[in-house]
């Protein structure tokens, strides 16, 4: 198996073909173990596997998470953080959805949406307050399950 390099024991750490590079902050992808692990190749690969299992074991809890009780989505992105630190693939996904994050931010803070959103919001509440006072109206403060026939 060819693993990019010349020299035996190395493992093979994938260049950051992005375009993206230390002038935007963002580090190069590959893996993040210390170099004495790299140099192994068996023990890089224990370890690759020992990061993969810890990372599927926290995607997983995410994913239960999701619709019980729990920070389901924080806790997926934390296995896939994890993932990150070894695999090129994770740190692609990690990068892209912190761009489509940044993106929606700042598309929320355009002040149209905003305005958009704080008028269908004051709509809302009206809609609400109107419907409330016509129970109130009606029926006054009793719970709707001790209403009788009427």
């Amino acid at each position: 198996m060819n693993t990019g390099s010349n020299k035996p024991g190395e493992a093979a750490v994938a260049e950051d073909r992005t375009g993206t590079g230390e002038a935007t902050g963002e580090r190069a992808l590959g893996s993040r173990a210390p170099e004495f692990i790299k140099a192994r190749r068996a023990l890089h690969l224990s370890w690759q596997v020992g990061v993969f299992i810890v990372g599927l074991a926290v995607v997983v809890a995410g994913i239960i998470m999701l619709p019980l009780p729990g920070p389901g989505w924080v806790v997926i992105f934390g296995g896939m953080a994890i993932w990150a630190t070894e695999f090129v693939w994770a740190q692609l996904v990690l990068r892209w959805t912190k761009r489509k994050v940044t993106e929606a931010a700042q598309r929320a803070l355009d002040p149209k949406v905003r305005r958009r959103n704080i008028i269908l919001t004051s709509v809302g509440l009206v809609i609400i307050a109107v419907l409330a006072g016509i129970y109130l109206w009606k029926f006054g403060l009793q719970m709707p399950w001790k209403i009788k026939d009427q």
